[in-house]
């Protein structure tokens, strides 16, 4: 009876922390800065792992003996010995934090910080207040409700940068509307104009980038579109109005 109590308590912490925001990532970032193994330790861990783990891909968590290892974006926490390996979110009881979230936000915003302005197609009022990286589809019908409503989302100070994510995959149509879009004179005519569902007449250029951003929310781990990442690094699935973005914004760390 006991063991089912305890099981019980611990569902009901996980839960309500699901419910609530992350906390600010300073918070996790002090957990971290509280565990300190050395480097021998890491490479230790890193080879119990297994093969093509690399020691910068463990860092220690605040549980004693269990290490996280990274995998883009996603996250698995590893035994010490390597014997055994786990998945699901880790929290802080103290506070109720998901720190693997935090985690998995602290590592989305390292990967889209490394993608230049020039790689994307941005839709920005003169003076933007927040900014927030969209994974979009041509051919997405949640995707051109939130372009339909970009100049709403400009007037209320949000920037907004444009990645493309056709979810058919390559060798797609929507994928071939991705790179005519990229490929246009006016990317961003060209993008609304698709988004419209009007035809493009731009020819395919090569060195377009809409593999590498397919294969970036992949490793994000985005799983529909409209993905859109906040500047912090957390990921909203879908669809948000733009008054109820501006909300989300306001509540997020920075």
């Amino acid at each position: 009876m006991k063991t089912y109590a305890v099981l019980a308590a611990l569902s009901l912490i996980a839960a309500t922390a699901l419910a609530e925001p992350p906390a600010a990532p300073q918070t996790a970032a002090a957990d971290q800065a509280a565990v300190s193994v050395s480097p021998e330790i890491l490479r230790a861990v890193a080879k119990a792992a297994g093969e093509g783990v690399k020691p910068e891909d463990i860092r220690p968590t605040p549980v004693p003996g269990v290490f996280e290892l990274r995998r883009d974006a996603d996250i698995l926490y590893v035994s010490q010995d390597g014997k055994y390996v786990f998945t699901g979110d880790l929290y802080r009881v103290a506070g109720r934090q998901n720190l693997t979230e935090v985690r998995r936000s602290e590592l989305r915003r390292e990967l889209i910080s490394a993608v230049p302005e020039s790689r994307m197609v941005v839709f920005s009022p003169p003076n933007p207040k927040y900014t927030v990286t969209v994974f979009t589809d041509v051919d997405c019908p949640y995707c051109r409700t939130l372009h339909s409503q970009i100049d709403e989302y400009n007037r209320l100070g949000v920037k907004v940068r444009y990645l493309f994510f056709p979810r058919s995959g390559p060798n797609t149509e929507s994928w071939f509307k991705a790179e005519q879009v990229w490929c246009s004179s006016d990317r961003k005519a060209a993008l609304t104009e698709a988004k419209l569902g009007k035809p493009l007449d731009a020819k395919i250029c090569p060195n377009n980038p809409v593999q590498q951003d397919y294969d970036l929310g992949k490793q994000v781990g985005l799983e529909g579109t409209p993905g859109i990442v906040l500047a912090n690094g957390t990921m909203i699935g879908g669809y948000v109005p733009p008054e109820k973005l501006i909300e989300e914004l306001k509540q997020q760390a920075p």
